[in-house]
């Protein structure tokens, strides 16, 4: 496009639309003030590999097109060269939640998945396990080589990842083959007894994966709820995505709010009160 071609609204959010639909995070950006009138109101979009639109000066384009890529914050104000202020917005689709391995566990964490509103993503190397059948609420359900599970599957850092396959030897050739990716995402948990995974970790270590990377595993995967059941499990593991998302604590929210204690203290001074009488 012509870099001192009009940009409008409409064209710009058609770009990040188009760039969500695809997986993608978009960016957009609007000249808020300038001492050059005729540069206000222009607009930039960023589809998450390559940009639209123009300011017009160099200086300013360039480092409008780096916040564009760059930034991190959902919107913000910056300043461009020349005195030019730029309002940026982030837009990013949903957050996905992949499943590798489509058994027991993985049908109600589907569900809840689909409910706290992740693209959901099922994988298995079974064709009557990863079935749509099976897996109605599920955006994806995909029949994988456990070999190279993430092949077409773009794990970012908005991806939480789980791994719930059918048996512990699986569970570890696809977090090595994560491993192998270099990827980096929101959450991984793995499914898994205590020995089984430290095993898991002590290879994957002696395999030269870095220490850092492994230490960012939840193995074994959930917060502590007395899970037993399929869909107790599944909750307990969505908790965790949550928590790690949020930065929760995980302690009962009674227990935080300390209203108990408070209130037993009221009781004491009423009845020292009381007793002073």
């Amino acid at each position: 496009m012509n870099e001192n071609a009009r940009f409008d609204v409409a064209q710009a959010l058609a770009v990040v639309r188009r760039a969500i639909a695809e997986g993608r995070e978009g960016a957009t950006g609007v000249v808020v003030d300038a001492p050059d009138p005729t540069l206000v109101g222009r607009r930039l979009a960023w589809d998450g590999r390559r940009h639209h639109g123009g300011l017009g000066d160099p200086a300013a384009a360039a480092e409008a097109r780096r916040l564009l890529e760059a930034t991190s914050e959902t919107a913000g104000c910056h300043a461009l060269p020349g005195d030019v202020d730029l309002y940026v917005e982030r837009w990013a689709p949903s957050p996905e939640l992949v499943i590798v391995g489509a058994g027991h566990i993985a049908r109600p964490l589907a569900v809840v998945g689909g409910l706290l509103d992740f693209r959901v993503t099922v994988l298995d190397d079974r064709p009557e396990f990863a079935s749509r059948e099976r897996f109605r609420d599920a955006d994806r359900v995909i029949v994988a080589d456990f070999d190279d599970p993430f092949a077409g599957i773009d794990v970012g850092r908005r991806t939480s990842l789980v791994l719930v396959t059918r048996g512990h030897r699986h569970d570890y050739d696809c977090l090595r083959a994560l491993a192998r990716t270099g990827a980096e995402p929101a959450y991984v948990g793995m499914i898994g007894s205590r020995r089984r995974v430290r095993a898991a970790f002590e290879q994957l270590a002696a395999e030269g994966v870095d220490a850092a990377w492994l230490s960012r595993i939840h193995a074994p995967l959930g917060l502590d709820i007395g899970a037993e059941t399929p869909a107790e499990i599944a909750i307990a593991v969505a908790a965790e995505i949550v928590l790690v998302a949020r930065g929760g604590s995980g302690r009962p929210l009674s227990e935080r709010a300390g209203v108990l204690r408070h209130v037993r203290a009221l009781m004491g001074v009423a009845a020292e009160r009381a007793e002073g009488r």
